[in-house]
């Protein structure tokens, strides 16, 4: 049962009118209490739907500050509002918010205080239409990735999460970067804490619509990753004090 808390979907927006309200429309809100859709200086008209479909709190940054700028407004007014759990949905309708049940369902009964919606369990991202280079990229990080950590995930590279209250007031997110970089650095400082992170198999589906990155920023993005999860390691063993870390 997750009836006795309060279970908030944060929606970090851009260029997402298209889609919204598909997404909208498949959250179980017999679970969920709040909805907050922060769009990001989009160049649509975002907000305006957001606000027509009745969205509690929809917030407009007044210029871009990018996906982790994003999700710090995202979970910033999560918990000002005393949301016990927090779930990242994104209005692309990439992934199904039909999930969040179980993903607090786990949260809610303590068995885990952040849990992922994997692409890569089962065959979800070559099914749902993951381009082949993207998939290899993401196997590779994620092997290197799970090596420098000593962890075992299938993916850190899903933009489907929840957490608990608890697991993002021990973290600083706000010393994360304002980028793409900001969701392998908060899981660098959920493993820094010792938190442990389950995950839930999750279909994907890739189509015009949904957001995504060109093979320029992929890169940078990858060598982003790369140099996280090196400093990670380093800070780990007792080389180097990782600042986002402190």
């Amino acid at each position: 049962m997750i009836k006795d808390k309060v279970v908030t979907v944060v929606m970090p927006a851009y260029n997402a009118e298209n889609t919204l309200e598909q997404t909208y429309a498949e959250i179980p809100f017999g679970v969920v209490d709040h909805v907050i859709l922060v769009d990001d200086c989009s160049r649509d008209s975002t907000a305006e739907v957001a606000r027509s479909l009745g969205i509690q709190y929809v917030i407009r940054h007044d210029k871009n500050k990018g996906y982790g700028g994003n999700q710090k407004t995202c979970y910033d007014k999560a918990l000002e509002i005393g949301s016990d759990i927090v779930i990242m949905v994104h209005p692309d309708y990439q992934y199904t918010p039909l999930l969040i049940e179980s993903m607090g369902y786990l949260i809610a009964n303590g068995l885990y205080e952040v849990v992922f919606g994997s692409r890569i369990l089962g065959k979800g991202a070559l099914k749902g239409g993951m381009p082949w280079y993207k998939y290899i990229a993401n196997r590779c990080l994620t092997l290197i990735q799970n090596i420098l950590s000593n962890q075992k995930l299938s993916e850190y590279h899903t933009g489907y999460r929840a957490f608990s209250a608890n697991a993002l007031r021990a973290v600083n997110y706000h010393q994360c970067s304002n980028n793409f970089i900001f969701d392998n650095q908060i899981i660098a400082q959920l493993f820094d804490k010792g938190f442990e992170v389950a995950e839930i198999t999750c279909p994907t589906k890739y189509f015009e619509e949904a957001s995504s990155i060109n093979i320029k920023n992929s890169t940078v993005y990858g060598l982003g990753v790369l140099n996280v999860s090196v400093r990670f390691f380093l800070h780990r063993i007792g080389l180097l004090s990782y600042s986002i870390l402190k």
